[in-house]
């Protein structure tokens, strides 16, 4: 879009010192909710063009309400019967948030705090000038992320290019209602990652097995000297070492014990911890709370190991408290659960430049699945302090010489407003001290109600799809101070695709039209009733209404042959 034409008249001040009104009949229907527009001012002696972006815009004349009387007839056709001449018949008042200009020492806008005077002209920003001052980074550069175009725009006609490293060093937030597009709107960005001019660590933690689909990044991201690694980390193949446990993950494990119990598991663990350092295992542990609970502590290595397997099975005599203890610790712990004695989640396996690894948890326990990613959220930060700082080296299982993003799905389950999860806590960490040592999350919730507020307002870049929920909406609004309330104003009425982008990855907050995935898109809700005719098609009816004839018959054959089956 380019035009030299002025769209409007400046009128005057607006209601706050950052904006302004102007007059404009729009007769190409260019001023849109969220377009950008600007007005020239000398500013320390250069001429400037001081970009805004339109917050509201009402009518301020119309045609009379009897001009729109007959559905068949033009209002317009209508006035020139009668002979009305007022000029313009349709004019409207626009309400400007000011940005500034833009200065490309700083790299951002510089509010001259100087409105328009009344009578200036006004202009639409033309596409050149909003594809070199909307992106802080270009298409195709190291840092930089295409995730779209700009919504007021055709497609295509003014990209979106976000920092990739201003994104992995202060956190994101994708937030959608269900149905809204987050997940494709995550899977672009991922893309956007795993490209050749980024070639990220990514984790991404998948409970509803969604991101299968990204096993098609090497072929279609793929180059001469860069192919990209997807891994899928199915729940069959997930381990917890027994030892990378907390007291509190498993009180946390284990809820609703008594106080009693409470005691005896805190004091097992800090005997354990203290006789074994951090490689015990679950018989060693059993043996300390067995021995802790008769009052005879067994201190030779020889008799901890014939009393590992007896303590699985035998019942104490001394406590029944312990006795139950136990039989809740046997539980989790049960044979083919994700704890083991030896075997972890290699650090060095999930994170690798170049490698997005998928962690599925759809067939863990929701508890267990907190626990699954806060020990790793918790792992993962130490080898990167112990990197950074020096204290480990090549080889070693905390050794992590690069940085690492972690994309969590679900997030009001990891991190709920009205319940102390497990994975609270070192999210909370991470998101103050995380970027400090290269540790980054994206949250994608579509719940923002649910979600812990100080978890959300920690996250610097955020995309907002469509919101209907007023409780989400407010929350929203409560810990997202880059977005105005004007683009807030449009988050119902966004499309499916359509996102407000705001913070520290973008230069404004802007309207984005989310680009077309490479990859397949793998969270399509379920055709129920194309299923219910292909069930039919396939004819399974038929056979179906065969052995129920063969079951209900007295006696013979078929019968017998059915109940064998």
């Amino acid at each position: 879009m380019s035009t030299s034409e002025p769209i409007g008249i400046a009128k005057g001040p607006g209601e706050t010192a950052h904006e302004y009104t102007f007059i404009t009949p729009d007769r190409r229907h260019l001023v849109k909710s969220g377009e950008f527009v600007y007005y020239e001012a000398d500013v320390d002696g250069e001429r400037r063009q001081v970009l805004g972006r339109v917050a509201h815009r009402r009518a301020v004349r119309l045609f009379p309400d009897g001009f729109l009387a007959d559905p068949l007839a033009s209002p317009e056709a209508v006035a020139a019967m009668v002979g009305y001449d007022r000029g313009e018949p349709e004019l409207f008042e626009v309400t400007v948030t000011i940005l500034g200009y833009y200065d490309h020492v700083l790299r951002d806008f510089v509010n001259p705090r100087l409105p328009p005077r009344a009578g200036h002209p006004v202009y639409i920003a033309e596409d050149a000038l909003l594809r070199e001052v909307l992106n802080r980074r270009r298409q195709g550069e190291v840092g930089s992320a295409h995730v779209g175009s700009l919504l007021s725009r055709p497609e295509g006609a003014v990209p979106i290019v976000l920092d990739a490293a201003a994104i992995t060093s202060t956190h994101l937030a994708i937030i959608a209602a269900t149905g809204a597009g987050k997940s494709y709107l995550a899977a672009v960005l991922l893309e956007e990652l795993m490209a050749a001019h980024n070639r990220a660590a990514v984790l991404v933690i998948d409970p509803h097995a969604e991101y299968d689909t990204l096993t098609g990044l090497q072929a279609a991201l793929g180059t001469g000297d860069y192919q990209p690694e997807t891994r899928i980390v199915r729940p069959g193949d997930i381990k917890v070492r027994v030892s990378s446990l907390t007291v509190g993950d498993l009180r946390y494990l284990l809820p609703n014990l008594s106080e009693k119990m409470h005691y005896y598991l805190g004091r097992a663990y800090h005997i354990v911890q203290r006789r074994y350092g951090d490689k015990w295992t679950r018989g060693q542990f059993r043996v300390v709370l067995r021995s802790g609970s008769s009052g005879k502590p067994v201190t030779d290595p020889e008799a901890d190991e014939r009393l590992e397997d007896e303590a699985v099975d035998r019942e104490p005599d001394e406590d029944t408290t312990v006795g139950a203890l136990m039989w809740r610790l046997n539980g989790l712990w049960r044979p083919g659960s994700i704890f083991d004695d030896f075997e972890s989640l290699s650090l060095g396996e999930l994170f690798r430049p170049g490698r997005c690894t998928v962690l599925q948890l759809n067939e863990v326990d929701q508890r267990e699945q907190q626990v699954v990613v806060a020990t790793l959220l918790r792992r993962l930060l130490q080898a990167r302090m112990n990197t950074e700082k020096g204290l480990t080296s090549s080889g070693a299982e905390d050794y992590l010489p690069y940085p690492a993003f972690v994309l969590i799905e679900e997030a009001h389950n990891f991190a709920p407003a009205s319940a102390d999860a497990i994975t609270s806590q070192i999210l909370k960490t991470i998101l103050s001290e995380g970027r400090k040592f290269g540790v980054s999350v994206g949250l994608i919730s579509q719940r923002p109600g649910r979600l812990d507020p100080d978890v959300l307002s920690q996250c610097m870049t955020q995309f907002i799809l469509r919101i209907v929920n007023p409780i989400d909406q407010a929350r929203v609004a409560e810990s997202v101070e880059s977005v105005g309330r004007d683009l807030l104003a449009e988050l119902p009425a966004l499309s499916k695709g359509q996102a407000i982008i705001a913070g520290t990855a973008v230069s404004t907050p802007v309207l984005c039209r989310v680009r077309r995935r490479l990859t397949p898109h793998g969270a399509e809700d379920l055709d129920a009733p194309a299923r219910w005719q292909e069930w039919f098609a396939s004819g399974q009816d038929s056979a179906r209404e065969r052995d129920l004839s063969l079951l209900l018959q007295p006696s013979g054959r078929g019968r017998s042959k059915l109940l064998k089956t």
